[in-house]
């Protein structure tokens, strides 16, 4: 079953959900690519669902994903 997104957070947090998103994704490398972007969003969303919303929170979230990514790599 998939849940709409929208439906689970606040037009607010949403905002900052995205705005992390962009953040971590304009400094990686290939992070205009949708796999990145769907990675990093994956443990926004994660973070989010734990009650950790702030802009700050968020942004590490998504880079720790990035983070794994590399690990997973070498």
């Amino acid at each position: 079953m998939i849940v709409m997104i929208e439906e689970q957070f606040d037009s607010r947090t949403l905002a900052i959900m995205n705005a992390a998103l962009d953040r971590v994704c304009d400094r990686a490398p290939r992070g205009e690519e949708h796999v990145t972007r769907r990675r990093v969003a994956k443990y926004i969303i994660r973070c989010a669902w734990n009650g950790k919303t702030t802009l700050p929170e968020l942004t590490e979230a998504g880079e720790h994903a990035l983070t794994r990514v590399a690990a997973a790599a070498k």
